[in-house]
């Protein structure tokens, strides 16, 4: 079951910095859409409410930047299901 809307309802744990710099496959993309910064793909574990009432904890992914932010963020997978 394909899930797609979703409210982060918990901070983000276990952070780990997947790639940097110019290993981040789309960092031409970040910086042209997002503007140039040190471009970093990150992932962690957080509880998230899907739009059907369903809460999980699960794996996310995003890509930051200093002075810039968090940026595409994602659910990449469910770990289990909490509610």
């Amino acid at each position: 079951m394909p899930f797609t809307e979703y409210e982060r309802i918990s901070d983000i744990t276990d952070v780990v910095t997947i790639a940097k710099g110019a290993g981040v496959d789309i960092h031409h993309y970040l910086n042209h859409t997002f503007g140039r910064g040190n471009w970093r793909k990150l992932k962690g574990i957080a509880r998230v409410e899907y739009e059907n009432g369903e809460i999980w904890q699960a794996e996310k992914n995003w890509y930051e930047a200093h002075g810039i932010g968090r940026r595409l963020e994602k659910v990449k997978r469910n770990i289990r299901r909490l509610a």
